[in-house]
């Protein structure tokens, strides 16, 4: 089975240069042609003119996009070349309703459907150790796992489609969690005049470590944010998390409060930065140690 990849961002190109790497990628194509281009200079895989030429010439197909709107107006690209029976796999974080209609819309076209969104961060993309949670249907899920298994460790089918994006969206509101609990963990840690390293070293092997912590306190140490997971796709994925939610008739306390940072940050123009720059906004609630 030979893949194409639709997406080389952050997440999409380690993604697909681990397809490359496990003989599986046919070719890719990206909204910046420049970019695929690099990218098929690299490998020596295709970059592909369209998604629908892409969509013609392989079994399976990656999307991985920023937005519900973007994934939508790919999968039209799609439909009208996709082989019969091929597989559309997507890696995007969209809402559950989004990935139930691509779902439709791919079925009608006589191909299938998988919302497979990743968790595990950059590295983890690089790694090829996400954890992939996937909704769809089950003989799909199956005759995905090769694919599936050359980016991920940890692949889990969720139930029928939308399963693996509610699944995501649970992931984003404990992401949020855990960015402000380190965020504020930390400027602790620093108004108490304690070495930072240290703290991360020793902390992150005890029981209130996360990944975020692990991960990201070095960031906040150092007071360097590169773009990891940006402020504004989280921001993005916290609304979708919002508007589930509310279906349920609740609020989220949580992602409201989350929700508030990032707009703040985003105003002060750190909205590219990942998401540990929240720190930003937790250490003036010390005194700085310099002013003793």
């Amino acid at each position: 089975m030979k893949a194409g990849f639709v997406g080389l961002g952050a997440m999409g190109q380690p993604m697909a240069r681990n397809l490359h790497r496990a003989g599986l990628l046919a070719g890719a194509w990206n909204r910046t042609p420049a970019r695929s281009a690099a990218f098929a200079g690299e490998t020596g895989v295709t970059a592909f003119e369209s998604p629908a030429a892409l969509a013609s010439a392989c079994d399976a197909v990656f999307t991985c996009v920023s937005a519900d709107q973007d994934l939508l107006a790919v999968i039209d690209a799609l439909c009208p070349a996709l082989r019969k029976g091929s597989l559309v796999i997507d890696c995007s974080t969209v809402s559950a309703d989004t990935a139930r209609e691509a779902h439709a819309r791919i079925a009608a076209a006589g191909s299938a459907f998988l919302d497979c969104p990743v968790s595990g961060g950059v590295e983890g993309a690089k790694n090829g150790t996400l954890a992939v949670m996937c909704g769809g249907d089950e003989d799909a899920f199956l005759r995905a796992q090769p694919l599936l298994q050359a980016i991920g460790r940890t692949i889990v089918h969720m139930g029928p489609a939308g399963s693996g994006q509610a699944t995501k969206a649970t992931n984003q509101i404990l992401c949020a969690g855990a960015i402000q609990v380190a965020a504020e963990a930390m400027a602790f840690a620093r108004a108490e005049g304690l070495p930072l390293d240290r703290v991360i070293e020793i902390l992150g092997k005890g029981a209130g470590a996360s990944w975020y912590f692990v991960h990201r306190a070095p960031f906040m140490a150092r007071g360097e944010y590169p773009a990891g997971f940006r402020v504004r796709l989280h921001q993005k994925d916290l609304g979708i998390c919002r508007a589930m939610a509310a279906r349920h008739g609740a609020i989220l306390p949580v992602v409201e409060a989350t929700l508030a940072d990032y707009a703040h940050l985003i105003a002060a123009g750190h909205g590219e930065e990942d998401i540990s720059t929240i720190f930003r906004l937790k250490a003036p609630l010390f005194r700085d140690p310099a002013d003793d």
